[in-house]
């Protein structure tokens, strides 16, 4: 049984600023070594990673480690640790999740020049197989088996996931970064307010919300063999309606996937009851993350690499795809509105 992690004092958001493009290991390794209460042998080995910052590290007793280090700004101290406590949750029903270790100051959360990070165990695994009945059956099972530790209580500090706070919070800080190309403005504000109208009728009620991934796409599922399907990166997790980790493992539209469906929810329905009057919200869902991911980007337009890795983002010609691609999306909301059938 996993104990609950002690929360850190609070302190001023502000210290949390860092230069995090230019935050390397030579600057962390003396604070993570310090909190760890043990060496390091100074390898670190940088993973892929935007968002936050990933390194691969290693004990002077051979043990590999992963350090995450947050985003500073992205979610406050006590949001964090609400993620940690959900994986925790979930271990204390022996879910197979990564839980990060307890740090010296008595927390699962530490900072290094002001940019808060974990420490976690290594946990190597294979992408997790999507193509047969069997393996979507173990899929949803574990799902189910997440949710049923989400269920327990609500995330005090984290997002509750309406039209309202997530497609409209992400609509407001798009605009407010001042990177919608004028040519496009009007005009995109319009749709997504479209978007925005359309989920309100079919979105499903906040008393059936409990804590959920958030982010339970193909890639946070890995194959550990034996140990069974391995859950990871609950970053983006959040207080909202089961079904937005259901539709991220489709390969297509609810009304288009009906086997895979069946399946997923039949493995799910081992642990968790399914409202299956939810799926009627899972082309607004995918609207509403088109629109997080174009305000998330907005924000981080700034940062050192962004324009490498976006090269054509906030030009007019990037804007007009991107209008085209939401109002494609939501004439298939009103498509799938008219003509979904349970």
């Amino acid at each position: 049984m996993f104990m609950r992690r002690k929360r850190i004092k609070k302190r001023d958001f502000r210290q949390m600023q860092g230069e995090f493009d230019h935050f390397t290991p030579e600057q962390f390794l003396p604070d993570v070594e310090k909190l760890l209460g043990g060496g390091l042998t100074g390898y670190a080995c940088a993973f892929t990673s935007y968002v936050n910052r990933v390194y691969e590290l290693e004990t002077t007793s051979g043990d590999r480690l992963v350090a995450k280090f947050y985003r500073p700004g992205r979610w406050t101290p006590e949001a964090i640790l609400d993620e940690h406590d959900f994986v925790f949750d979930c271990a204390d029903r022996e879910v197979n999740v990564v839980a990060p270790y307890e740090l010296t100051n008595g927390s699962t959360l530490g900072f290094s020049g002001g940019v808060p990070f974990a420490v976690y165990p290594k946990k190597r695994g294979r992408e997790a197989e999507f193509e047969t009945r069997e393996s979507l059956h173990k899929i949803g099972a574990l799902l189910g088996f997440i949710h049923s530790a989400g269920a327990q209580y609500p995330a005090e500090h984290r997002m509750t996931m309406t039209p309202e706070t997530f497609a409209g919070g992400a609509l407001k800080r798009l605009f407010d970064s001042g990177m919608v190309h004028p040519a496009c403005g009007r005009e995109l504000e319009s749709v997504c307010l479209d978007i925005m109208d359309e989920a309100e009728r079919v979105f499903p009620d906040e008393n059936t919300f409990i804590r959920i991934h958030g982010d339970f796409h193909r890639a946070n599922v890995l194959d550990r063999g034996g140990e069974g399907l391995l859950a990871i990166d609950f970053d983006d997790m959040l207080n909202g309606p089961p079904v937005q980790d259901i539709w991220l493992l489709l390969p297509d539209t609810p009304s288009k996937s009906r086997g895979e469906l069946a399946a997923l929810l039949e493995g799910y329905e081992l642990f968790m009851d399914f409202d299956d009057s939810s799926l009627r919200a899972v082309e607004s869902l995918r609207a509403m993350r088109m629109m997080h991911f174009l305000s998330w980007c907005a924000i981080q337009s700034g940062d050192l690499n962004f324009h490498a890795t976006f090269p054509d983002w906030g030009s007019e010609s990037f804007w007009r795809r991107e209008l085209c691609d939401l109002k494609r999306q939501l004439e298939l909301i009103r498509y799938e509105r008219r003509n979904f059938r349970l």
